[in-house]
């Protein structure tokens, strides 16, 4: 029962992160009634459930019957499958734990549609996840003012390689959101698993930006957004930072 609670806990929080993710990078208030991108109708309650309304409508507006983004229920469903992984893995930490973490996948969420649809991260969002992973730390620190310095100069040492292609590439080659991003990644994870994180986003970009070659569908020229493969790579350490942490301390005894 309480897993599927947290799940359409995590259907309504997806709702919300959509407001978030297409509002934020246009310098819009996520406050307000939601309406339609198209004829900008303002939306009743039962155009708003979750994912349900979405496919009610067969995907398009009552209104004007403009299709509407598959964005919404992807998200909407993402983050509630997510919640649920989330609270199985971290409720052995105490619930407070728990709940930062589902803040933490919910920045996260939005972090990487916004990226992926807008190239670009909010101010708002990285200040978020700053704020939760300081708490975080705290919590594993017990306010250890030793802890915290470690923790800040590890951030500092895994935003170093992408801090270096921003300033070498004048900012063409890697964008100072991502960098932002890297320093916050390494205080919530740490040194090991913030390097490991990096390395893992450059080899699965890496791929990606060959396929996308390859097929046809980018040229050496286009730009693409490198924030969702630091994500998705969060994501996959997020689930098994014990396994990278023995994979790290093997390949280096």
């Amino acid at each position: 029962m309480i897993l599927l609670f947290i799940f359409v806990l995590g259907l309504s929080i997806g709702s919300f992160l959509n407001v978030v993710i297409d509002r934020l990078p246009n310098e819009k208030s996520i406050l307000g009634r939601s309406h339609c991108d198209y004829c900008k109708k303002t939306l009743k309650p039962y155009n708003l459930i979750p994912a349900i309304s979405y496919f009610l409508q067969g995907g398009r507006c009552q209104n004007c019957k403009k299709k509407l983004s598959v964005q919404y229920p992807l998200v909407e469903i993402s983050t509630g499958i997510l919640f649920v992984f989330t609270w199985l893995q971290f409720i052995n930490l105490g619930l407070e734990t728990t709940i930062l973490y589902l803040t933490v996948v919910s920045i996260f969420i939005a972090m990487f549609v916004a990226d992926l649809k807008y190239q670009t991260i909010p101010d708002e969002l990285q200040l978020s996840l700053f704020l939760v992973s300081f708490r975080l730390l705290h919590l594993a620190n017990n306010a250890s003012l030793l802890g915290y310095v470690e923790r800040f100069v590890f951030a500092f040492v895994v935003m170093i390689p992408l801090l270096f292609l921003f300033l070498i590439t004048k900012g063409k080659g890697m964008g100072f959101a991502d960098v932002k991003l890297v320093f916050v990644l390494g205080l919530l994870f740490g040194l090991k698993l913030g390097l490991v994180i990096i390395y893992l986003a450059f080899i699965s970009g890496g791929i990606v930006g060959f396929c996308l070659l390859i097929a046809g569908l980018k040229s050496r020229k286009s730009k693409i957004a490198f924030g969702p493969f630091i994500l998705a790579s969060a994501f996959v350490v997020l689930y098994n930072q014990g396994f990278f942490m023995r994979l790290v301390s093997d390949f280096f005894q």
